[in-house]
């Protein structure tokens, strides 16, 4: 635990002093990312940039929940072209469409939607065709 500041030392000594010790204890030595720059020092200041950072590092997202429904859409349809099996195809469908049939009955903050369900049947028929062709 840090001491207190002994009365009589002025703030800045003290806080040298602290530095200096640590320095000579080693403390500082094996930081990550020692002796490189900093990452983000040719980058414009930013209030939130703490924010945005610990958002990436978890994998969150701040976007609008109908843009956040619509790459998930998106990704479904690239799920549908690496699928295996007209099963898996229907599932990955069904699953979308679940989640846009809900964001319709219940419309989400942001932008329109501007996406409706899928014809699970068109899908599959493409999906066919795509496997025809490559066969």
């Amino acid at each position: 635990m840090t001491e207190r500041k002994p009365p009589g030392v002025t703030f800045e000594s003290w806080v040298d002093q602290q530095i200096r010790e640590a320095e000579e204890r080693g403390d500082f030595a094996d930081l990550p990312g020692v002796g490189k720059p900093l990452p983000s020092l040719d980058t414009p200041y930013d209030e939130l940039w703490w924010v945005k950072g610990k958002m990436r590092r978890e994998g969150l997202s701040f976007l609008p929940p109908t843009l956040v429904l619509r790459k998930e859409a998106e990704k479904a349809v690239a799920a549908v072209a690496e699928a295996r099996s007209e099963r898996q195809v229907r599932r990955i469908i069904r699953e979308i469409n679940a989640k846009i049939e809900e964001a319709i009955r219940r419309p989400p903050e942001g932008p329109p939607l501007n996406l409706g369900p899928f014809d699970v049947e068109r899908v599959v028929a493409e999906w066919r065709e795509r496997q025809d062709r490559n066969a």
